[in-house]
């Protein structure tokens, strides 16, 4: 495994240890489609493919969660109650789910 691929995943660890439990939810893809969060999916998809020939996947999950949070989003504005914050690039986007 080379040096970039070992940091993303160290960054990941480090991330779903320390940072995740703190916020308390999952991603809006998780929140809306159930099964692995983002972090745990481009973890998966770094340490089979490589953060550079993963990242056309790890994009398209970014993609995926991006549409989550907007249906999750109409949900809410149509009176579904929804919740959390979307891990989908380096700013959270809140949204209420549940």
């Amino acid at each position: 495994m080379n040096t970039l691929n070992s940091v993303a995943l160290s960054s990941i660890d480090v991330y779903q240890r320390w940072l995740s439990p703190l916020k308390g939810f999952r991603c809006a893809h998780a929140a809306l489609f159930g099964g692995e969060s983002c972090s745990a999916a481009v973890r998966r998809l770094v340490s089979e493919q490589g953060l550079v020939g993963g990242r056309a996947d790890i994009a398209a999950r970014f993609q995926t969660c991006r549409q989550a949070y907007g249906h999750l989003l109409g949900a809410q504005a149509t009176g579904g109650r929804v919740q959390g914050v979307c891990c989908c690039g380096p700013v959270p986007i809140p949204f209420r789910c549940g």
